[in-house]
């Protein structure tokens, strides 16, 4: 059959008289010819949003009849009588958390067009629009019949599911992402065809939330702000908070709501301390690491933004890290430590490496901080994705390009393999006057997963190369659910926990 228009829409009562020609070449008798003009008109009162049908070239052809319900109030062992409650549909309950699937058909003349996949998208469109957790039908199984001599329901579930046998029914459900919640026994009556099994189908609404917050939602939508930093010259510390608000200030402006800055962005400070050896000029800087701190803060709240400070060293009991703090816009702050130091930095600096592997909590979702070298350690990232991350911020310097792309490639390799967004900033220019310190090199940027709703790249935005400069780039978090759900592969999903395991020795001391 070929088609020249398609199209989905709510069914009204005027189509009833297509709509019941297409139901009698699908149930020329039996239990499923059921849908008289008197039960639609039932149904539509009821509730009309739940009711689609497909037209092809002006003619209704198909139908998806849905309920909402309260599935706490049925339990896993219900009939389809128990749903449909001979027709009068108490049962649908517009406070309910479950779109129930009563009812899906095409005319058989015009099968082959992938008209009930369409019905099938516009009813999990309809799912979460309505905030609902899952759509749940139960589903004949047409073609057991054939086999009930052979195999039980059981195996002939899993043989379905093993593409040995092919039903009309659970095959297409189970390629439209449904996945068999149980086997049910009994479901339809009179349903010859399927000896009265059902299974019982599930999908998951991934963008479901128990309650829907009218102020101070979760958001699908972030705003970053990466600062690609110039180092230069600087007096005093008055000097390098100046320059700090200015990119606060700026970010803020176009509504952002994280700002990430480079690591060791303040080593320009060092220069008054560039008599003294490099181990103990870093230890010199670390003393203004809580005033930036405390300073950072203050602009989190007075610019209503989050703010990722990069990295600065820090003294703790004896040992230097290399530290930094999640600012957040609500006053409160955390700090995260670089696990993995460099060679250079135990070399000249004598650095020791932190021991916390976790994600934060932000009003903006969960994130991950990992500074420079961390980015190199593809577990690391997998533990925080592990724990719900969705964006990783990554501040780094380097000196040479060479160390950029170590930078640059690792983290473009961790928002796929990790299914995250991966903000990335470093410093740029010379700072003649700092050993240790002299050159820079850094490209910001913001990388994303790579499939089809992404940059073809998986490169979001990138800053020009060695220019001091703002990247302004937004995220959605919405993307993510959906390609952890229905991505071309599923990198987080499909590991092999049966062959390999990876795991996290707790930690929260240095």
């Amino acid at each position: 059959m070929e088609a020249n228009h398609v199209e989905i829409r709510h069914l009204t009562q005027q189509d009833m008289t297509e709509l019941r020609e297409a139901s009698k070449q699908v149930y020329p008798s039996g239990p499923l010819l059921a849908w008289t003009e008197d039960v639609v008109d039932t149904l539509l009162t009821k509730f009309p949003e739940g009711q689609i049908c497909v037209c092809v070239d002006g003619k209704v052809v198909g139908c998806a009849f849905s309920l909402i319900i309260d599935y706490s109030k049925f339990s896993d062992e219900h009939t389809y009588e128990q749903i449909v409650t001979g027709f009068s549909f108490s049962s649908h309950d517009p406070n309910g958390d479950v779109l129930y699937g009563i009812e899906v058909f095409i005319h058989p003349e015009y099968r082959g067009l992938r008209l009930a996949r369409r019905l099938y998208d516009a009813r999990k469109e309809l799912c979460e629009n309505l905030n609902l957790r899952a759509i749940m039908a139960g589903g004949r199984m047409p073609n057991f019949g054939q086999f009930a001599d052979k195999v039980s329901a059981k195996q002939y579930i899993e043989k379905v599911k093993g593409k040995e046998i092919y039903d009309p029914v659970l095959s297409f459900q189970l390629a439209n992402g449904f996945h068999v919640r149980k086997l049910l026994k009994g479901y339809l009556r009179g349903d010859v065809e399927s000896q009265e099994y059902a299974t019982l189908l599930e999908w998951a609404n991934i963008y479901y939330t128990k309650s829907v917050k009218l102020i101070n939602a979760p958001k699908a939508e972030i705003r970053l702000g990466l600062v690609q930093w110039q180092m230069r010259n600087m007096k005093d510390i008055n000097q390098l908070f100046e320059q700090m608000e200015f990119f606060v200030d700026a970010v803020s402006d176009y509504k952002s709501d994280f700002i990430l800055f480079p690591e060791l962005f303040a080593a320009p400070l060092m220069e008054h301390y560039n008599h003294l050896s490099v181990t103990q000029s870093i230890r010199e800087l670390a003393k203004y690491t809580e005033i930036i701190r405390d300073k950072f803060i203050d602009f989190a709240i007075a610019y209503n933004i989050n703010i990722i400070t990069g990295s600065m060293p820090y003294l703790v009991n004896g040992k230097l890290f290399n530290s930094g703090f999640l600012c957040r816009r609500d006053g409160s702050w955390e700090q995260y430590d670089k696990v993995h130091v460099t060679p250079a930095e135990k070399r000249n600096w004598a650095m020791t490496g932190g021991n916390q592997v976790k994600v934060f909590d932000t009003d903006c979702g969960k994130v991950g901080i990992m500074i420079c070298y961390d980015v190199e350690f593809p577990e690391y990232a997998r533990l925080l994705a592990d724990q719900g991350m969705n964006i990783l911020f990554v501040p780094f310097l380097t000196d040479t390009q060479n160390g950029y792309t170590r930078v640059r490639h690792c983290a473009m390799a961790r928002a796929i393999e990790n299914e995250c967004y991966v903000a990335i900033a470093g410093a740029v220019g010379n700072l003649a006057r700092v050993n240790n310190m002299d050159i820079q090199y850094a490209q910001s940027a913001l990388f994303t997963p790579s499939d089809f709703s992404f940059p073809t790249t998986g490169i979001k935005a990138e800053a020009t190369p060695n220019s001091e400069m703002l990247l302004i780039v937004d995220v959605n978090i919405d993307l993510l659910k959906e390609l952890h759900s229905h991505g071309s592969v599923h990198t987080l999903r499909d590991r092999r926990h049966d062959v390999y395991q990876l795991s996290l020795v707790n930690s929260d001391k240095h």
